[in-house]
């Protein structure tokens, strides 16, 4: 397929899963804006690697998404989106009795708000086009919760909720609003949990590894950043033109126990 002449916002979108789908679109000739916490050499890294595959430039969209409503008028800076991925996420962990309010403001702010308010703003302009394609990197957490991430755990729930929502109101007008659900994935940040695990429990880093897959990802292999870009390609392909709605597990059977 191509995707020549569509812009597509990927949000958290320099390293890890974001940039993965940031990639997958930009090999099929989508005009890529990219977001997130970068150096100004990771940026310029990011936007030659997505030029380089789309043949299109590139924009990096400093916005923090933190800030709630304030990004509103940031988003009618970049012109028309036909694609939206709202991946950008934190996470913090800890009992609920003990969970810091700061952190659960952040957490659901980021991970939830900033997709709500990104939708909000570029929705229009979608409908007037009357194409559209919103993708929201929701997790397994999403759908099944685990101890110690009530934040998380609310945010990407809420978020499949929106998915829905947003799906329904959606119907009909050529715009379609899915979630993708993923399990473990191999991400810098993910390493650092193995890396950390192995040396707190004085066991190597595979062993580490496979203990971490398999309490949860019956599997026992990590989802990649490139199919979960392939996944994006795909939904946003005249294939899925009548799927909307739906929350999409890509977890090596997870949510399946």
């Amino acid at each position: 397929m191509s995707l020549k002449g569509r812009t597509a916002l990927v949000t958290g979108s320099t390293s890890g899963i974001g940039l993965g789908i940031a990639r997958a679109l930009a090999d099929q000739g989508a005009r890529l804006v990219f977001n997130g916490l970068a150096s100004a050499e990771q940026e310029a890294e990011v936007r030659q690697d997505l030029e380089l595959r789309s043949g299109q430039p590139a924009l990096f969209w400093r916005a923090d998404l933190s800030k709630g409503a304030q990004v509103l008028p940031l988003l009618k800076e970049l012109g028309p989106v036909d694609i939206l991925v709202n991946n950008a996420g934190i996470q913090h962990t800890a009992p609920v009795e003990e969970f810091p309010p700061e952190r659960w403001e952040t957490v659901l702010a980021i991970n939830l708000s900033a997709a709500f308010y990104a939708i909000h703003g570029l929705l229009p302009g979608m409908n007037e086009r009357g194409w559209g394609r919103i993708i929201n990197l929701a997790s397994a957490h999403g759908l099944v919760a685990s101890i110690h991430k009530a934040a998380y755990v609310a945010a990407k729930h809420g978020l499949v909720g929106l998915t829905k929502v947003v799906a329904l109101e959606q119907a009909g007008k050529g715009v379609t609003c899915n979630a993708v659900c993923p399990g473990w994935v191999l991400t810098p940040l993910v390493q650092q949990q193995i890396d950390a695990r192995a040396a707190r429990e004085g066991i190597s880093v595979a062993q580490a590894q496979s203990d971490l897959l398999l309490e949860k990802q019956p599997s026992g292999q990590f989802t990649s950043v490139e199919q979960l870009g392939q996944w994006a390609v795909f939904l946003c392909s005249s294939a899925c033109d009548n799927v909307t709605g739906t929350s999409l597990p890509v977890d090596g059977g997870w949510t399946a126990r």
